[in-house]
């Protein structure tokens, strides 16, 4: 959808009072503007998850190296344990004490989510964004849940990484997240439900990705954020894009799975990765443990 297309339909979803459209009119002009200058950041993400962010940037970095960042702060530290002792992290049932063991239990790809799932937890305690401290904590349950379920289907899928699929799972809402910290610059569009609503449904995808390409995540995990909501991608083969796609769309079901598999009908990703309805239900039902034990160790 063109911004112009965006900044129309988010004006139509408004009431017809003119400051409520010219408000909608001003978010939308403003969230294209940052876009395309690329100036999607969210604010109070603490200095550790920057350091960690640039340590594994670095191909030769050493667990050690990484450890001795982690370590600097006590409530990330207290993520990556949570993580690396975690049921679905922890086959053998011993537990890690020691955060240079725990940085090769898990790998870099889950330090990185346990960095991103700390940051996110500061980021609710803001004071800048107390004002919508609920919208938040529904937004990061929604991004815990579909987080573990990425990683359970990945982990049942060939030829896609688990761990990065549970990260672009913690992120797939990032930018919903960002056009509620925005949005209180117009406090007359945040009262409008619908506007509101509409605004995020256009935007929040695309705006998704251009934050987590600006934290430096490859582009595959960049792409999975922008485009997970195109149930109708054209791929030859099942990628991290179609993990999101159906963990997004389980998660909605989940107490409800008799549900899905009218649901599932035309979406492209479900025959991509085989999954029949029976199938989305015994990840749903049987690894509800495992699931449970992620978003546990995610913060949830």
């Amino acid at each position: 959808m063109t911004q112009d297309h965006t900044a129309q339909a988010a004006i139509d979803a408004s009431t017809s009072e003119p400051s409520e459209t010219s408000s909608a009119f001003a978010f939308v002009t403003e969230l294209a503007q940052e876009v395309s200058r690329g100036r999607v950041e969210l604010p109070s993400f603490p200095d550790v998850v920057v350091r960690v962010r640039k340590a594994l940037a670095d191909e030769d970095v050493s667990n050690e190296q990484i450890a001795r960042i982690v370590g600097s702060d006590a409530g990330l530290a207290a993520r990556v344990f949570a993580l690396a002792n975690s049921a679905a992290m922890n086959r053998g049932g011993r537990t890690i004490t020691d955060l240079k063991t725990a940085v090769n239990r898990i790998g870099h790809n889950n330090v990185r989510t346990a960095a991103v799932a700390f940051a996110i937890a500061q980021l609710r305690r803001a004071a800048e964004l107390r004002h919508i401290a609920k919208e938040l904590e529904g937004l990061w349950h929604e991004a815990t849940l579909v987080a573990a379920l990425a990683y359970a289907l990945a982990s049942r899928a060939r030829g896609i990484n688990a761990d990065e699929a549970m990260l672009a799972g913690l992120l797939h809402n990032v930018g919903k997240i960002y056009i509620l910290a925005r949005a209180h610059r117009h406090p007359t569009l945040f009262q409008d439900a619908a506007a509101m609503g509409q605004i995020t449904r256009d935007w929040h995808a695309n705006i998704g990705k251009a934050i987590v390409e600006n934290w430096g995540f490859p582009e595959h995990i960049s792409e999975a954020v922008g485009e997970h909501e195109n149930i109708d991608r054209l791929v030859g083969h099942p990628d991290l894009t179609d993990i999101l796609t159906v963990a997004v769309m389980m998660s909605s079901f989940v107490g409800h799975e008799a549900d899905l598999e009218l649901n599932m009908q035309g979406v492209k990703a479900f025959w991509r990765l085989e999954l029949d309805n029976e199938k989305c239900v015994h990840v749903m039902r049987d690894c509800a443990e495992e699931i449970a034990a992620l978003r546990s160790a995610l913060g949830d």
